[in-house]
């Protein structure tokens, strides 16, 4: 079975969430199998900053809908979208 990457954006709930803080949270919550290859920054507006992680996950049925789930169940988290997806 192959691999996904997932480029996805995950908006905090303020601009005062500490984005260390919600990353490592991220971090901890990704299902198995899933693992982070890179995160970048995305300034949005008002000081508020997105978080752009690089996902990896299996190729199979639920695609990215098990991290989209545990993404969205991270407190401080305010939405979780999909920008681009790619194949391995």
């Amino acid at each position: 079975m192959g691999k996904v990457a997932a480029k996805m954006k995950v908006m905090p709930q303020s601009p005062d969430i500490d984005l260390d803080e919600l990353q490592r949270k991220l971090e901890e919550s990704l299902p198995q199998g899933a693992e982070i290859r890179s995160v970048e920054r995305d300034d949005v507006a008002f000081g508020l900053v997105a978080l752009l992680p690089m996902v990896v996950v299996p190729d199979d049925a639920g695609g990215t809908e098990a991290v989209e789930g545990s993404f969205s169940d991270v407190d401080g988290v305010e939405s979780v979208s999909v920008e681009e997806v790619g194949r391995l």
